[in-house]
């Protein structure tokens, strides 16, 4: 079935509190995403953000990210006041998020609500409480238990942790979990009002023929809860430390190639326990979302394994990676999962060849056609319906922003592919109008490009630090005459 959705980051939300969370407003996007005909709604990765802000470089690949949880749903609890939550800075605007700021508010504000949940005990007697605690004790366990440690170390990197908590050594471990009793609750308690919240929030867009697609990164951060508790599960040394790091190889965007830092699987390891963690990831995947786009579908291929120590990704090689073996297991297992994978970059045939086998739709970036020619495999008249086509991505500029910045040969050139006139007020509406139009069965169109905003709203540059992560769109964008639109359009191509 032909549909469309809008491609939208929780953090990006209009909210009360400095950043997006899962309040009202998320609630009115639904209502707005339903009134424009739309049937998915894509966001970025969940998970708790730390230096660098991040959503693919968090703490954990199971937790959720304690900032998407609503204050205005704990003061109707009673567990916080308006005015405690009005008193603090939250730094950033309308439109960015400050994210220290964020940090130093938001967290004392939930610590006195979990104080004031648990000082007559009810949520020690709370059944839905206690049932989310045994259901997800085997990551939520050690998730707590490595936030109240880095804690107690000041924040730092577990690996400059003392040796016999770094270890888990037993009595450690026992010895940790004993002092800091409360701290372990706290965690639990973060974690229960962020599921609770999210999937009230999921629930409420599916009853509005909205379906969500979640972002899953194919690595983990080095500093994890899931690194520290699963050490076998990656490539380290004697030592605890990365052997080898991902990245990507030097190409015509990057001479020096892409260094993500983040640590490699053992994926001989992963195959000898019938990629047991794989599945309980994919697993919880499907609880949170309706359809996962797998981040860096290639490097279940072919990963460029770049040595642990270098400064840029110039001196990786190509491994191999699980192939089609991780997939299959996942299908036997888990039964058919709808996914998008992400096979963008460098695509060898192998690639090409796993994408196919298992049947799952790639993705085609407008953004990527109009600088080759016209066996241009992301121009639309290219595509096979099994694809998801997006104007751009998280990593990209805005279609204003790229426009903008063409050469002048291949802006007339997609001035001519989309008999664009000169005097076209919003260039990004003819992209879109590209997109929707296309045999593709599913496209994608970031919020940025309906609004026609310019690069000042792009989300991510990739390898870059310090100006991503923060836009957010205005409260008063979402209007029923922007509905009205995107709903014509995508009904007049039979979306």
């Amino acid at each position: 079935m032909r549909k469309s959705g809008i491609l939208l980051p929780v953090s990006s939300l209009p909210s009360r509190y400095g950043i997006g969370t899962f309040s009202k407003e998320a609630y009115v996007f639904v209502d707005f995403l339903r009134e424009a005909g739309q049937k998915l709604w894509q966001i970025l990765p969940l998970g708790a953000t730390g230096y660098g802000d991040s959503p693919y470089q968090s703490f954990s690949t199971f937790a959720g990210n304690p900032y998407y949880i609503d204050l205005e749903k704990l003061i109707e609890q009673g567990w916080l006041t308006k005015e405690e939550c009005d008193a603090c800075d939250f730094g950033g605007s309308e439109e960015y998020v400050d994210y220290e700021k964020m940090y130093f508010a938001r967290f004392p504000l939930l610590h006195k609500a979990f104080e004031r949940a648990t000082a007559d005990g009810s949520l020690e007697r709370d059944s839905a409480y206690l049932a989310f605690v045994e259901k997800n004790g085997d990551w939520l366990e050690d998730y707590a238990l490595f936030m109240t440690v880095k804690s107690s170390f000041g924040g730092v990197a577990f690996c400059e942790w003392d040796e016999d908590i770094r270890r888990r050594k037993p009595e450690a471990l026992q010895a940790y979990r004993e002092k800091y009793a409360a701290d372990l609750a706290y965690y639990r308690f973060e974690q229960y009002q962020f599921f609770t919240q999210w999937k009230a929030l999921k629930a409420y867009a599916n009853q509005n023929g909205v379906e969500i697609v979640g972002d899953i990164p194919i690595y983990v951060a080095f500093d994890s809860a899931d690194i520290w508790a699963n050490p076998s599960l990656f490539q380290l040394d004697e030592e605890g430390m990365p052997s080898a790091v991902a990245g990507c190889p030097p190409d015509a965007f990057s001479p020096t190639g892409q260094l993500w830092g983040n640590p490699l699987y053992d994926w001989a390891y992963h195959e000898r326990t019938g990629y047991a963690w794989w599945m309980k990831r994919i697993a919880c995947c499907y609880e949170l979302y309706d359809i996962v786009r797998i981040d860096h579908f290639r490097g279940f291929d072919e990963y460029w394994a770049v040595p642990y120590g270098d400064t840029t990704a110039e001196g990786g090689r190509w491994c191999k990676g699980p192939g089609y073996a991780l997939f299959e297991v996942m299908k036997r297992e888990l039964g058919e999962k709808r996914v998008i994978a992400e096979d963008l970059g460098f695509l060898t045939q192998s690639v090409l060849d796993l994408v196919a086998k298992t049947g799952y739709p790639g993705m085609k970036i407008l953004q990527f056609a109009f600088d080759s020619g016209v066996h241009n495999a992301y121009l639309p008249h290219n595509y096979v319906k099994n694809c998801v086509v997006y104007t751009g991505t998280h990593d990209n500029d805005t279609m204003l922003g790229w426009y903008e910045s063409l050469s002048e040969p291949v802006r007339a050139f997609a001035d001519s592919y989309l008999d664009m006139k000169k005097e076209e007020p919003k260039v990004g509406w003819a992209f879109i109008r590209a997109a929707i139009s296309s045999v593709a069965d599913t496209a994608m169109i970031p919020m940025q490009d309906y609004l026609c905003l310019g690069g000042a709203a792009r989300m991510n540059t990739p390898s870059t630090l310090g100006y991503n992560w923060k836009w957010r769109m205005k409260k008063e964008a979402c209007t029923k005459a922007l509905a009205e639109r995107i709903g014509r359009l995508c009904r007049l191509y039979g979306r």
